[in-house]
Formats: C-alpha cells, sequence, structure tokens
C-alpha cells in the first residue's frame, strides 16, 4: 500500500519527467505545433516484395518485385534505405549505401531471402542494430556490420537445398548469416547519428570502425532522393511537379533539393568529394526490355561506382537521386568520421559559411545528454532494477521508435493500375500482361473490399523488414509501449485505425495489407484503457477527450463482432486465425460455414474482453454522470459479457459438447460439422493458448467514493429489474453473498455492502477453474518455461517420457484427410514437423511476448480481487509440484522476470536470446565491448533463444514495460510502509 510519502514521491517522478527537455520538445509539438517530429526514421526497410507494389496476376509479391529489382525500378508506394530519414510525407529520403570493392552492387538496402527461397519463411540476412532514439527523433543512433565481402548466393542456394531437403522430410535450421564465414577475415561497423539543431536543421555523423586486421577500401555514398511521385502522372503535370536535385557552388560539397510542396532544403557534405546524380526512375531497359523515359534511372550511381560506367551519372549534376561518393581506404580498429547536414539554411544563411562550425558537435553532445536524461526520468534511479536491464530498455525503446514507417496504400489507386501519359498515348507503368483488367489473385480479391482505405500516415511497424506493414493488433501492444515514452503518438496510433479512411463502413478494423478482411484479435480497447492508465501514473493526465473518442468509434467494431464473428444460437464466437497462425490443427479461417464451423475459445474470450474493456472506458467517461448515454451502453457491454460468461462455462446442455472439459479441466475449440441431419460437435483437445486467454477476460472496477459507488451499482441494478433478464443468474439480489466471488467468476456490489472499495468484479474464470488452469499454466511439464509461457504444452512433446503428439481419431482423417493433418506436437523453436498454415511463425511451442503480457495483467488482477477478499492467505505452487508457494502476484513478477532474462547476461555471460552460439555473441558488440541486443518475434520456448523475425521491436518491445514494472513493484515493496 502506498504512503503518504511515497505518494509524494510518486509525484516527483512525474515533476522530473516534464522537467526533461526531450518532454518539453514534446509538449511543443502538441500545443505549439513545431514540427520536431517532421523529420524521422520513416523510411522502410523493405519495400520490394509488398503487396503494394505487387501488381501481378497471381498475387505473388515476393517473385514479381525482387530485392534484384529494387536497385533498378522506381517504387510506387514508398521508399527503402539502410537506417535513413524522410520527412513525414516521404518526400524527400536520405540512407547511406555502401560498396566494400567486391559485391557485384552497392549496398543501398537489406537483403533478405524470399518466402519461397528462405528454409523457414522471408527472414532478413543482415546484422543492423537500433542503439538509441528519443520521440521527438532529435537524437538517433544505429549501427550497421557490413562484411568486407557480402555472400548474397551463398546464402540463396544453400537455404534452398536446406528448404529442399524438408521437403524430403529432414530438417535443418536456418542457413544464417553468421553461418557464411563472411565475418571471420573482417568487417566493417559503421556508425549512423542524428541530431537536431531545430526541427529542420539536422545534423548526421558517419561513424566508421574497421573490424579487421589491415586496412580495407570502402565506398561511403551519403544519398539524397525523392520518392518517385511524377511517373504516375501526365506529361503537363509530371513537369509542373517532378522536384529537382542539383549542385551548388559551396566551399563544400552541397546539394540542392528542390520540392513544390515541401520547399528547399540542402545536404552539406564533409569535405570537396565528388557529387553524383542521376534519376529515381525505373531502368526499363533492365527491367521491361522497353526504352527508357530518361538516359539517366535508378541504378545509375550503382552503375558508375560497381560498374565504372562513366555515363551512367548525369554530368549536368542535376537529378532526383544524388550520392556523395566518398571513396576511402579505412585503417584498422581506427575510427574514419562524415560529418553531414540536412537543412533548410542556404549557404549564404550559414554563420561564417561554415555548415560544420564549432558548434557542430556540442549539438551532438547536447543531445545525447538530453536523451539520458529523459530516459533516467522514465524509469528513476530510485527502482532497483539493473545497468543491464536499462539497457535493455533503452534499446527497446530505440527499436520501437526506429520501427515508425511512412505507410502509404491507396487501394482503390492500386486495383485500378498505374497509368502515364507519354508521346501522346496511354501507357501502363507495368506490363500490360502483369496487370490484369480484372483481379484474379486472392489479395486483390480480399483488399477489393477496402477500396475506401487511404494509408497516408507515420505507422509503428512490427519490423520493418520482415513485416513493413501495420497489423492492426500488433499496433494496440505497441501503444501500449508507446505510452511510456510518448502519449501523444500512442494515442494517435490507436485512434488512427478508427479513421472514417481507415475503419471499414460495416465497423471491421484493417487486418493487414495481405488480406485487410482477416480477422484479428479485438484488443483495440484494451490498448486504449492501457494507454489512458499509463499516461496518467507517469504524467499526471488524464485524457477522457482520447477516450471518449475511441469510445465511440469502437463502438462499431463492436457491433461488427456481435453480428458477424457470433455464433448466434449459443453466445459464442468464431473468428478465423485471429493473429496465432499455425496454433490450430486446422486452418481456423477456413472452416467458417453454414456445414462447418469452430466454436472458438480464444474468440470467445477476446470478445468477453473487449466487453469489459468498452465497459470499463464507458463507466470512467460516465463517472460525473451515471445517466449519461456512456452508462447506458455501459449496461449494454454488462449484460454481453454475463452472455458470453454463460455461454463459455455452460455444461448443463447434455446434447453438445462444451469449450469447458471437466475431464481434461481445460478450455477447448469445438469443430462443428453438419451431416444431412445429424450434428458432429468435435472438441480440438490439444492445450495451448487457445485455452490460456479465457483468463485474459477479467476486470476489478473500485470506486474511490462511496457516493460514486452507489450511483454506478444504482444505474447497473435498475437494469435488471426483469426477473427472466439473464443477470438474474448472477444477481441474486439481498441473498448476494460477498464471499461468494469467490467461487463465482463475478460480483456486483451492493450498496449497503462495501469492502475496500470494492464496486464489481467480472471474469469468465471463476475461482474453482482458475485454480486448475493456474496449476497447469505454472507447471514446466506444461505451459511454464524458464523464459516464460509456452504457447503450446509440453504434454504434446513426443520427445518427453510424459509427452505425445495430438492425433485427431480415425473418422476424422476419413472425412477430412484432405485438409485436416493428422497431428499437433510441441515444436519450442521454428515449426517443422507440423503444417504451417501461414507465414513463417510458429505458435506451438514458443514464447510470444504479447500473450505473455496480457496472462501477467491477468494474474496481477486476480491478486487484486483475491486479495480484497481472501487475503494474503491464497497462494499456489509455483512452479507446480514444488514446495514453493507464492500469490498470484508474486507469480505476474516472477514470469516477467523470466521473460526479461531472456535478454540479460547469465552465469556464464551469456544471453539466452543468441542460443548457444559463440561466433555470434562475439560479434554482437561494439567495438568498446558493449553487448548488442535484438527484439525478435518469438522466443524458443526451452532455450528462450531469438526466433522469426529479428527486429520486432513490436510487440517484443513489451519488455520495456515489463522491465518498468518490475522496478516499480520492487521500489514499491522496499519502500517504508
Amino acid at each position: 500500500m502506498l504512503t503518504i510519502q511515497d505518494t509524494q514521491k510518486d509525484n516527483s517522478f512525474v515533476a522530473a519527467r516534464k522537467q526533461t527537455e526531450e518532454y518539453k520538445r514534446l509538449q511543443e509539438v502538441r500545443e505549439q505545433n513545431i514540427p520536431w517530429k517532421k523529420w524521422g526514421p520513416y523510411l522502410s526497410d523493405r519495400q520490394w516484395a509488398t503487396v503494394r507494389e505487387d501488381y501481378s496476376q497471381d498475387g505473388n509479391a515476393w517473385n514479381y518485385f525482387t530485392h534484384d529489382h529494387a536497385r533498378s525500378r522506381a517504387y510506387r508506394w514508398g521508399e527503402d534505405g539502410i537506417l535513413g530519414i524522410s520527412n513525414e510525407r516521404q518526400h524527400l529520403c536520405f540512407a547511406i549505401s555502401l560498396w566494400n570493392s567486391k559485391d557485384t552492387i552497392l549496398k543501398e538496402r537489406f537483403f533478405g531471402l524470399t518466402g519461397s527461397e528462405g528454409n523457414h519463411g522471408e527472414d532478413v540476412k543482415e546484422y543492423y542494430f537500433y542503439l538509441d532514439n528519443n520521440p521527438t527523433h532529435s537524437y538517433m543512433k544505429a549501427l550497421y556490420k557490413y562484411p568486407y565481402e557480402f555472400p548474397y548466393d551463398d546464402l540463396v542456394e544453400e537455404n534452398q537445398k536446406r528448404r529442399n531437403a524438408k521437403y524430403r522430410g529432414e530438417e535443418h535450421p536456418e542457413y544464417e548469416l553468421i553461418d557464411t564465414n563472411c565475418f571471420d577475415e573482417g568487417y566493417f561497423d559503421v556508425v549512423i547519428e542524428y541530431a537536431k539543431k531545430t526541427p529542420e536543421d539536422i545534423l548526421i555523423k558517419i561513424t566508421v570502425w574497421n573490424r579487421g586486421s589491415e586496412a580495407h577500401p570502402l565506398h561511403i555514398l551519403p544519398t539524397l532522393w525523392f520518392r518517385n511521385t511524377w511517373s504516375w502522372l501526365g506529361d503537363a503535370e509530371r513537369e509542373k511537379q517532378k522536384p529537382s536535385l542539383q549542385k551548388v557552388a559551396n566551399n563544400v560539397a552541397t546539394i540542392k533539393a528542390h520540392h513544390s510542396e515541401l520547399g528547399d532544403y540542402y545536404l552539406y557534405c564533409q569535405g570537396d568529394t565528388p557529387l553524383l546524380f542521376t534519376e529515381n526512375e525505373t531502368n526499363n531497359e533492365r527491367i521491361f526490355h522497353t526504352p527508357n523515359a530518361s538516359k539517366y534511372v535508378k541504378d545509375g550511381i550503382n552503375n558508375y561506382v560497381v560498374n565504372q560506367e562513366l555515363d551512367k551519372v548525369n554530368p549536368e549534376q542535376k537529378g532526383t537521386k544524388a550520392s556523395a561518393h566518398y571513396n576511402l581506404t579505412i585503417k584498422a580498429n581506427k575510427p574514419q568520421v562524415i560529418w553531414l547536414r540536412l537543412t533548410d539554411i542556404a549557404p549564404d544563411q550559414l554563420p561564417d559559411a561554415n555548415p560544420f562550425g564549432s558548434d557542430f558537435k556540442e549539438v551532438f553532445d547536447k543531445r545525447k545528454e538530453e536523451t539520458d536524461a529523459f530516459y533516467q526520468a522514465i524509469t528513476p534511479s530510485d527502482f532497483p532494477i539493473s545497468d543491464e536491464e536499462r539497457q535493455v530498455q533503452r534499446q527497446a525503446f530505440a527499436g520501437m521508435l526506429w520501427n515508425k514507417q511512412f505507410y502509404y496504400y491507396i487501394v482503390q489507386d492500386w486495383l485500378k493500375g498505374d497509368w502515364s501519359y507519354q508521346d501522346r498515348k496511354w501507357h501502363k507503368i507495368y506490363p500490360s500482361d502483369s496487370l490484369p483488367d480484372k483481379a484474379q489473385s486472392d489479395t486483390r480479391k480480399f483488399n477489393s473490399k477496402w477500396t475506401h482505405l487511404h494509408n497516408e500516415d507515420i505507422i509503428s511497424m512490427p519490423d520493418k523488414w520482415e513485416y513493413p506493414w501495420y497489423a492492426v493488433w500488433d499496433s494496440a501492444f505497441h501503444a501500449v509501449t508507446f505510452a511510456l515514452i510518448d502519449p501523444d503518438f500512442a494515442k494517435e496510433q490507436l485512434c488512427l485505425f478508427l479513421e472514417d479512411w481507415y475503419i471499414h463502413p460495416n465497423g471491421q478494423l484493417p487486418s493487414f495489407e495481405w488480406n485487410f478482411s482477416e480477422g484479428n484479435p479485438p484488443v483495440h480497447a484494451w490498448g486504449a484503457w492501457q494507454v489512458y492508465q499509463i499516461e496518467q501514473d507517469m504524467y499526471g493526465f488524464s485524457d477522457k477527450d482520447f477516450l471518449r473518442k475511441i469510445f465511440h468509434k469502437l463502438n462499431s467494431n463492436f457491433n461488427w463482432w456481435l453480428e458477424v464473428q457470433k455464433i448466434p444460437e449459443n453466445n459464442l464466437f468464431s473468428g478465423g486465425f485471429l493473429g496465432l497462425d499455425n496454433i490450430s490443427l486446422i486452418n481456423r479461417s477456413h472452416f467458417k460455414t453454414d456445414d462447418v464451423k469452430i466454436e472458438q475459445a480464444d474468440g470467445t474470450s477476446w470478445m468477453a474482453m473487449f466487453c469489459l474493456n468498452m465497459l470499463r472506458i464507458a463507466i470512467e467517461l460516465g463517472s460525473q454522470d451515471p445517466s449519461s448515454e456512456e452508462m447506458e451502453a455501459a449496461t449494454k457491454f454488462l449484460k454481453e459479457f454475463l452472455n458470453i460468461a454463460n455461454a463459455i462455462n455452460d455444461i448443463t446442455e447434455k446434447n453438445r459438447t462444451h469449450l469447458w472439459d471437466q475431464k481434461d479441466e481445460f478450455y477447448y475449440d469445438i469443430l462443428s460439422i453438419v451431416q444431412e441431419n445429424l450434428t458432429l460437435e468435435f472438441p480440438l483437445k490439444y492445450r495451448s493458448l487457445v485455452g490460456l486467454i479465457p483468463l485474459c477476460a477479467i476486470d476489478i472496477f473500485e470506486s474511490e467514493s462511496q457516493e460514486y459507488q452507489n450511483q454506478i451499482i444504482d444505474a447497473f441494478q435498475s437494469k435488471f429489474s426483469n426477473p427472466n433478464s439473464l443477470s438474474q443468474l448472477f444477481l441474486p439480489g439481498t441473498d448476494f453473498d460477498y464471499l461468494r466471488g469467490k467461487y463465482e467468476s463475478f460480483y456486483i456490489a451492493d450498496k449497503h455492502n462495501h469492502n475496500n472499495n470494492l464496486e464489481m468484479y467480472l471474469s469468465i474464470v471463476d475461482f474453482d477453474k482458475l485454480q486448475l488452469i493456474v496449476k497447469k499454466l505454472l507447471d514446466k511439464r506444461e505451459f511454464l518455461s524458464d523464459y516464460g509461457i509456452r504457447s503450446l504444452s509440453k504434454v504434446h512433446d513426443p520427445n518427453s517420457e510424459f509427452g505425445s503428439p495430438y492425433s485427431i481419431p480415425c473418422f476424422m482423417k476419413d472425412m477430412y484427410g484432405s485438409v485436416l493433418p493428422s497431428r499437433i506436437l510441441y515444436e519450442p523453436g521454428e515449426a517443422g514437423n507440423s503444417p504451417v498454415h501461414t507465414g513463417n511463425s510458429n505458435w506451438r511451442g514458443p514464447i510470444w511476448f504479447p500473450v505473455n503480457f496480457l496472462i501477467i495483467d491477468s494474474l496481477y488482477k486476480f491478486h487484486d480481487y483475491i486479495h480484497d477478499c481472501l487475503g494474503d492467505e491464497f497462494k499456489v505452487e509455483f512452479p507446480t509440484g514444488e514446495r514453493g508457494r507464492n500469490t498470484l502476484e508474486q507469480v505476474a513478477v516472477e514470469i516477467s522476470k523470466r521473460l526479461i532474462r531472456i535478454f540479460l547476461p547469465d552465469e556464464s555471460g551469456k544471453r539466452p536470446v543468441y542460443g548457444d552460439n559463440p561466433k555470434l555473441r562475439e560479434l554482437f558488440k561494439t567495438h568498446d565491448g558493449q553487448d548488442l541486443i535484438l527484439f525478435y518475434e518469438y522466443f524458443h520456448g526451452d532455450t528462450g533463444q531469438g526466433l522469426g523475425a529479428s527486429h520486432q521491436t513490436g510487440w517484443t518491445g513489451l519488455v520495456a514495460n515489463l522491465i518498468y514494472q518490475v522496478g516499480e513493484y520492487n521500489y514499491l515493496n522496499s519502500a517504508p510502509s
């Protein structure tokens, strides 16, 4: 319990955060519209092979626009580059290009394998690290490790061999960049830093370390270019709107950028280095074997530097793409530094006509110090957490901020295709045989229902290489982490998906670009409430305007779930794959017909959680006026929750199969098959996160004042006067015993019988089921790993003495053998033996941060309720079967620590995230020996090794929240009370 001294200390934390210079800049953005965020890391790490750039008939985006095309082919919907920046509309872009003098191409973008090339799907084959960033991007730092020779062919060929072997039943690990030994001879550490002197004046520092034993040549090409917005226009408009870059006479190499909307900018390059100019336009001769519209094309600088084709750059030194060319020899272990400056200040306005004056270094030092102070205030030094944990948290925040991207996709225009008026004729920009008149690919069919969708915004990406497109349920988790450091951006992200040009007229939120109609868990309301609370706690501000705006928008999404995903006859829900990819034995998105459907334990629970989140927001908004519109809506959400809670737990009807299995004491999906007049209901009895999601449908409602509590109770109880109402099953009136909350899954206080301000407790899982599920949750032979909660229980591990795969009965194989795999088994790493229904992710054993975070949040809530009811006497075995007993709060903290432990060095100095690979551990260090951290998509269920996308700070960034929560818990429990 907080004392007065603790509360004062907490208030001092809030004040300290508001006193930082970075917070003041955020305040200037919010209150004065000063554009500190205008420039940021908004370039994608991969624009090629995206749905947006795909105009093929078969919808194979990976093959239509390849990495090999990317250097020669203008993008239509965005730009990519190495550790670069752009303005918020991505008119003007800056990034670094490199050449080690051996590769056959410039390193202009990160390389990776496509979905058909990789042994386990698509995968970036580069090592780069987001080291630092702050919310206004006034200081940013990142590192790329560039080999003396990059093994492009080896990566493709060896992974193809392993992929072919996989089809023969042989299982091999992914062939990674470290396995090629390309770093053994030596490599370059290329560090890029940005510091904003003003919102429009960006200082850039490139530092290169040669991590070999001898000097080695390196070409460094800082590159400035315009996104191609003109090739898709008619002749007259094209000439009018086409921007320009040109060399400006000056005492240092200078490029002037002119854009009709953006204005004039200048890139100052240290020294009198050569400047190379070309056009950011497609090399039609190379790609399509048709004449070029311009003599100078996108790959002109590549061909000039690598192939010595001197006529490929414009001698007039103008164009829409330009590079400064530093041809250097880097000595071993001696840094080479290059200074640049991108600014709106013209040469004749510079002090002393010197863009790199005495204040250049001072600005970097100042912005770095201000960023240090900001993060120190975020997680105060009073919190007893280690320096290693602070480093992990800092890099997690950096990864979140670097993963912002300008996302551009106007679906209606994409469906029509692009035309250009040239030589008094209309031509399709893409070959006519590649752009069908009728949509034929699945993706085009799916997205043709979303013609209103107009994406042109800065959006937090899951991973800017592996997933350079938003996924709507990921975005809710991203917002929860952003709320710690930039609640304004967190709120903007959540509201964005509810704008009329995003949300479908029927109320559905867009899922992701491969299929906007695919179902994702409805966690937006949960994210909104989390963000609201975090901003309140961290910055002392309760933004009810945000809450009100998002509440009314989410109402339509709530209604869509009721109308589309609800199974009318039983108040259960389907939903499809719901973001859990291959967690099911079957592809749940394909079994949604009148003859075959799935009653989903997770889909039903997600909807119950949605009800509670909306109820929570409604009560908060109606706190001043219980007769308000919001309180009227709250009654609807309460009723829907009670319906769902009854349906998912109902075991009274003898003629049907139930989601709660009394024998196994777990929740399962039900596959329902209609054959003429016979209905078969078949429980899919494998223990997975699907059966744990019901834990997340819990909330506790407490009021600070007796008067307010009485008003809320009166408002609700007045709605349930009908004795036939379903609510009467749970509201026995004056006979209701407070302690029945111990046995039932909800409690609504009587206004004459208060206890600790507890007003209402609602949960799908009652106390008895809670104990049964938690027993499995905390069992090391089931879900509990040393590194968190597994996605599939080890009872399905064929390699353990107590485990076995789950197999479907013979009659199911006979009926649906062609579409139903025969079994599901525990696979703690990459998916191998079991079919994968979508993508390259694996939910059959690995540890995933988002659901772990939700489970931890729920355990805190169960503890709070049980503590109010029973006191500290309620404890559980942790781990199950061992002597230690802990409260659910202590369990939540210990699971959090296990997740954090993935990134921390163990007793031997090894970080579990990197597995048992000494070469990788040695490589993943800075020049001064600091360990580098990557935040993977998911983690091995037994070892904690990072797997999948390697830069998915997105929802794995939740580790920053966990570090904060554990630090706060330790601080509060060490404070005098």
